[in-house]
């Protein structure tokens, strides 16, 4: 019996396929079935002009859009595994989810597959653009560059969070060829965290601060710093971080005046954004214009699913008159500035605003169908630049940047003479409200500030050190590669 191995890439057009094609099929009993796709160029044929890498572009955006990079399998291992969200909706439906609340997962978990296997396509496609756009002759050479630059932007996105989930992942730098390259072991977080930032230097030199309207929502040289201003603290490269992080702060970036009204889908690519998945109602094709993060998380049955829903600790941790609580927990019974009355019979009692989309604002393709996911914005560079300055003893220029945070959210600012511990301690609380239940940073977060196991078993989470640190390598993809890949240890 021959195994397909885990990283099976056929060479057809991604802007026709979409997602790539990383393989996670089931094993073939005799031979491959290797059938040359029906009706769609292979990559030979496909990239030949400028509005083929066009194509192929916007099919690394669209990628971004997907069920396992934005729905269930994101928010599975993203946000249920803080302290943050719990599974919500009813008892009985999605029970799997609780399996990622209290730490019971394991390798054949489908959330882990799905966001491994959703990752990696994406990444599949930004390699096809990288190695194959530079080599369009007609086309226009700014652009080209330009092109190349968004697919690097996004493939460092994709391992960044690839990394940060599973640690050691197979590294995978261009359109796999040879069986090594079909079938690539485990890198080295080291040598992972070496090509993200690789990539976003690069990006970053040559994408520009801004674009017409035409372009909205493409990656920027702002996305760029300000994402490897993230990796960086990540690596607690504190220098680096704030060398970024300055850079961003001096772009034509400001924050939103009213943190409520920035996620609602009038505010969206609004003065603060950096980054945002892009979504917009394409009548006759929403599946490919659209995704279902927001429906997911909707008020249930009022308006979508009732899944990933804050948690009393979550409420409980913003102070008496921060406005960011309004603009992050949805109550049951509670009448939202938009005028919508939420149903004082809703299945949960907290919902998370950010996802909420008001009643008048028309859907064409479902609830939330065409809300923007807000990945990169100035507030969170503000707390990058407060905490790489505070680890660095700048403690003036850290109140400086955090205390923008806490004036935007109606506080009285910090006040200077805390020790340093006192001042990590208060960014690390402001991080947390500021962005919670944005893009499912707060897990990694603890993580990496090394009191994971602490806070999590402190929220009834059956979390083991040493071990739920990390994901576990899908049991389905460790198969297909014939035991090439290894697996994380505790599982």
């Amino acid at each position: 019996m021959k195994k397909q191995v885990s990283f099976l890439f056929r060479r057809t057009a991604p802007a026709l396929l979409g997602l790539g094609l990383l393989a996670g099929a089931a094993s073939s009993c005799s031979k491959y079935l290797d059938v040359d796709p029906q009706g769609q160029p292979k990559v030979e044929q496909f990239f030949q002009t400028q509005a083929d890498a066009t194509l192929a572009i916007n099919a690394v955006y669209g990628k971004l859009r997907e069920w396992n990079l934005t729905a269930f399998n994101w928010l599975a291992v993203t946000t249920l595994t803080s302290d943050d969200a719990e599974k919500g909706s009813v008892a009985g439906d999605a029970e799997f989810l609780n399996e990622f609340v209290f730490f019971r997962f394991t390798s054949t978990a489908g959330a882990v597959e799905g966001y491994w296997t959703g990752q990696y396509q994406g990444i599949n496609v930004c390699n096809q653009v990288i190695q194959n756009v530079p080599g369009i002759s007609s086309m226009d050479a700014t652009l080209k560059a330009r092109y190349v630059a968004e697919a690097q932007f996004v493939r460092a996105l994709q391992y960044f969070n690839l990394v940060r989930a599973f640690g050691d992942v197979p590294l995978s730098l261009k359109p796999a060829e040879t069986p090594d390259e079909l079938n690539p072991a485990r890198a080295p977080k080291a040598d992972v965290y070496a090509a993200i930032v690789s990539d976003l230097t690069a990006a970053a030199a040559v994408l520009p601060a801004s674009y017409s309207a035409a372009d909205q929502g493409r990656a920027t040289k702002g996305a760029a710093l300000a994402l490897l201003s993230k990796v960086k603290m990540y690596q607690k490269n504190w220098a680096d971080a704030l060398s970024a992080s300055d850079q961003v702060l001096a772009l034509n970036y400001s924050l939103a005046p009213d943190f409520y009204k920035m996620f609602r889908i009038p505010g969206e690519n609004g003065s603060e954004s950096i980054f945002e998945i892009q979504s917009q109602t394409l009548v006759g094709n929403c599946g490919a214009s659209n995704n279902q993060w927001a429906q997911v998380q909707g008020v249930r049955p009022q308006f979508g699913w009732g899944f990933f829903n804050p948690t009393a600790d979550l409420e409980n941790a913003f102070e008496a008159g921060d406005s960011r609580k309004l603009g992050t927990i949805l109550l049951r019974g509670s009448t939202t500035p938009d005028g919508d009355k939420i149903d004082p019979q809703a299945s949960n009692l907290r919902y998370n605003m950010k996802a909420y989309v008001p009643n008048s604002y028309p859907k064409d393709c479902g609830y939330g169908a065409d809300q923007n996911i807000r990945v990169l914005r100035l507030g969170e560079v503000l707390l990058i630049n407060a905490e790489a300055a505070n680890e660095l003893g700048q403690s003036a220029k850290a109140l400086t940047a955090v205390n923008r945070i806490r004036v935007r959210a109606g506080l009285a600012p910090l006040a200077s003479g805390l020790s340093q511990d006192a001042l990590r301690q208060a960014i690390w609380k402001e991080r947390r409200v500021e962005l919670a239940l944005e893009y499912g940073d707060r897990f990694f977060d603890l993580v990496r500030q090394g009191r994971a196991g602490t806070v999590l078993r402190a929220a009834g989470k059956s979390f083991v050190d040493g071990k739920n640190e990390l994901m576990p390598i899908p049991l389905s993809q460790i198969t297909l590669s014939g035991g090439k890949l290894t697996q994380n240890p505790g599982y």
